[in-house]
Formats: structure tokens, sequence, C-alpha cells
């Protein structure tokens, strides 16, 4: 891991104990134990599909090489490149900050149209309740289930919510640390780190 990355993941810890919610915490003692993609696709829900990606690799970054199972179908393969610019935010029906920012993911997701994707990745959660709350949030967008929590422990984030900004390459350009406030501050982000005006 990049000694940049172990960084913000020391301030990620920080920051949780100060703005987050922690996975150790407030993850509920069944929720740890879930296995992984256990049952993603039988649960009903609004979230899309997760897109399709090239069969290109991903350049080389602290992400966890794995794919993941996604609510509305389909798979999250953090090996391969996205293909475009893309937000991953990492969230949970236990995290609190989560239930004000992730109706501002999908403001962010619904404003950026095909310039950025937008995917979530559903950590340490068990699937009915992370599905409920999508649903409860009038949340769509891609989201895929990291039951084990394997980016949030590759990464060194015991803390949500977590957003990673990737290029197209896969290769990470930002790290937000705790929840984003606003669509505007979304924007900015984008902005600042994808080079993308929304």
């Amino acid at each position: 891991m990049s000694r940049a990355l172990r960084a913000l993941g020391a301030i990620g810890l920080l920051a949780g104990v100060l703005t987050g919610c922690s996975s150790e915490e407030a993850a509920p003692e069944e929720t740890v134990a879930s296995p992984a993609g256990s049952d993603v696709g039988s649960v009903e829900t609004d979230l899309e599909p997760c897109p399709e990606q090239p069969e290109v690799p991903a350049a080389e970054s602290d992400l966890p090489a794995t794919v993941f199972e996604c609510f509305g179908g389909g798979t999250l393969d953090l090996s391969r490149a996205p293909g475009v610019p893309t937000v991953l935010n990492l969230w949970a029906s236990w995290c609190a900050p989560c239930r004000e920012e992730l109706p501002l993911v999908q403001q962010l997701a619904d404003t950026a149209g095909d310039q950025v994707r937008v995917l979530g990745v559903v950590s340490v959660d068990r699937v009915p309740a992370a599905a409920s709350f999508a649903d409860d949030a009038g949340v769509t967008f891609p989201s895929a289930f990291d039951a084990d929590g394997e980016v949030m422990t590759g990464m060194g984030v015991n803390n949500l919510p977590y957003t990673f900004f990737l290029a197209a390459d896969g290769s990470v350009a930002h790290v937000q640390v705790g929840p984003v406030h606003s669509l505007e501050e979304f924007q900015g982000l984008v902005a600042e780190h994808l080079g993308v005006q929304l």
C-alpha cells in the first residue's frame, strides 16, 4: 500500500471517530458473518445493474482486485478498468452519515449522465437491510455487495462513508474520507480530481 493511501487510511480512522460510522461499532454481529454474495440476486430492488467493463486490466492501485455481485445484476470487477471516470461510494444501511449522503450520491449519478459513472459498494451489511435502505432513500445507481468488507479491509478503512474517485484506467485519483455534504461539493471533487465539469 502506498504511503499516501496509508496516511489517508489513518486520517480515515480519525474521521470515522469524529464524523463517520465504524463497521466494528455499528454493524450488527450477524452482518459481519454473512457470506459474500448471499442472495443478492434474489432481492427485489430498484438498484440498476452494474455496467459492463472493458476487458482491460485496471492500473495499479491499492484497491483489492476482487469481483462483487451487484444488486440489479452483473458484477463489479475491481481488477478491470472502468473505462470512464468513476465515483465509487462505500455505504451501508447501518451508517448514519450514509443516510444523509446517499441521496446526494444519487443526485450526482443523475447529473453525471454518461460523463462519469457512479457506483456503490455496500460494505459489511446484510442484503435485505441494504436493499430496503436503498429503496427508502430512492437510490437507483448500481451497487455491488461486499459482505465481508474486502474493500474496506484492503484500503485500511473501518468507517463509512468513503468515496473513491477513479480515473478511466482504474487508478485512484482521490479518496474522500467521510461524507460529502452537497451536490455542489461532489461536482467540485469530480472537476478537481477527474477533470469533468458537471
